[in-house]
């Protein structure tokens, strides 16, 4: 079987209702709270994708019991004490989410155990977290830094104070994580991100206190024994919808419809940088779940996109989308500016790096640094010439932005890596082929 894509056509117009799969976070934070409880957790709409299904191996081989019927799952945990006897090998696969978490989840391990990766995960950095976890009395006998790496957890974890200046999501869940299982309360200063754990911990009745200020959250997170089970509705991961979004946008005469999206504020710069773009996106039928704010989400073409100076505020609340935002910069009027980005290049691939690859390939003016990148777009821009994506370390998001960008802009598209979807939209190409009617 073939493991690229090829397109030698622009999309027609489309009118379309559809959903997407359900939040990685969220999906991935579930199966590890879920692992920690003895009564039995039930999700429905849990992603099926292979960062979460590597979620599940992992706690399987720590004790957990899982079942998995179509979008159902059930997981019966181990508890929060340590119950395995023996040195154990965990695989994260392309996960940078799994990988953080879970060796907080292991701060009280009693033998060896080692985390791998795949080779875009093992560039990665990983002393974020190592480095707050040896302050609960974790000891690694590796690199800290990248993995692989092999970890041993404390008989008696202690709690700790820290100060979290990246804004990484994934170092302060695995923070609070470890600190669940730690003696004493834990307090972290942490630089604004994604909060999911924070609604979870809530929602699970955990002991946790939030203060926030304008650039921080101090957040405090008290050992306990036990936790109770998680039922959850995992909605629709906002994402995922980006690219059908600007594949909207940028098309003739379309409209769209995506049902049920995870709008929680700390995930939707994307419809905030957009708006300020020109596009035309409303959210609507918003409603609470658990703590998360759902919405659903109408996107219609845009004419007339105009060029952003973006404010740095949006950067956390849009890491995971700035490649895809790079396309409708590429289409609007005007040059516009992305700063303070360093962190794209710390994702699955160098991913601001392949942003300005692809504008290049396509013949869009960037200028690029390290931190930054201007694009000087060109409303009128039609491609008539073959360009061919490959050895990006078959990172799912440069894939689903070469497809936004042949289905759109034109031209013969030849892009590798087919399979690198599964990471996190196994559907992405059923629903392309949906809206393409």
């Amino acid at each position: 079987m073939k493991n690229y894509l090829e397109i030698k056509q622009i999309i027609k117009s489309f009118k379309k209702k559809i959903t997407v799969e359900g939040d990685k976070s969220i999906s991935i934070r579930w199966v590890l709270l879920s692992s920690l409880s003895k009564k039995r957790s039930i999700s429905n709409n849990l992603l099926k994708s292979e960062d979460v299904l590597n979620a599940i191996k992992c706690v399987k081989i720590l004790g957990s019991k899982v079942k998995i019927r179509k979008t159902r799952c059930e997981i019966i945990g181990s508890g929060l004490e340590d119950k395995f006897k023996k040195r154990v090998l965990l695989n994260a696969g392309n996960s940078g989410t799994l990988g953080r978490l879970i060796l907080g989840l292991l701060v009280n391990t009693k033998n060896k155990v080692k985390l791998i990766g795949d080779k875009s995960l093992s560039k990665r950095d990983f002393y974020r977290v190592t480095k707050p976890l040896k302050k609960f009395g974790v000891k690694f006998f590796s690199n800290e830094k990248k993995l692989p790496i092999i970890m041993r957890g404390s008989s008696n974890p202690k709690s700790i104070n820290y100060f979290e200046k990246k804004g990484s999501a994934q170092c302060k869940t695995s923070i609070m994580l470890a600190a669940l299982k730690s003696n004493g309360t834990t307090n972290i200063k942490a630089k604004k991100s994604r909060n999911h754990t924070e609604l979870l911990f809530k929602h699970l009745n955990i002991p946790i206190k939030i203060k926030k200020t304008k650039n921080y959250d101090f957040i405090s997170v008290k050992g306990v024994n036990s936790i109770n089970s998680l039922n959850y509705n995992i909605p629709g991961d906002i994402s995922s919808c980006a690219f059908l979004m600007v594949l909207t946008i940028l098309s003739k005469n379309s409209k769209l419809i995506i049902k049920n999206i995870n709008i929680n504020p700390t995930r939707t710069g994307i419809i905030m940088i957009l708006k300020k773009m020109g596009a035309s996106i409303k959210t609507f039928n918003r409603r609470k779940y658990k703590g998360e704010l759902i919405g659903d989400i109408i996107v219609q073409s845009s004419k007339n996109l105009k060029a952003l100076n973006c404010p740095i505020k949006y950067n956390s609340s849009a890491i995971d989308e700035f490649l895809i935002i790079f396309l409708v910069a590429a289409k609007a009027k005007g040059i516009s500016h992305f700063k303070e980005l360093s962190e794209l290049n710390k994702k699955e691939s160098p991913r601001l790096i392949w942003g300005s690859k692809i504008l290049n390939y396509m013949g869009i003016k960037n200028t690029l640094t390290k931190k930054s990148i201007k694009i000087y777009g060109n409303p009128k821009l039609r491609l008539n010439k073959s360009i061919t994506i490959k050895n990006f370390l078959k990172d799912h998001r440069v894939f689903m932005m070469s497809t936004i960008a042949a289905l759109t802009f034109g031209g013969f598209w030849k892009i590798y890596d087919l399979n690198s979807i599964k990471t996190s939209f196994p559907s992405f190409l059923k629903k392309i082929e949906y809206l393409k009617g």
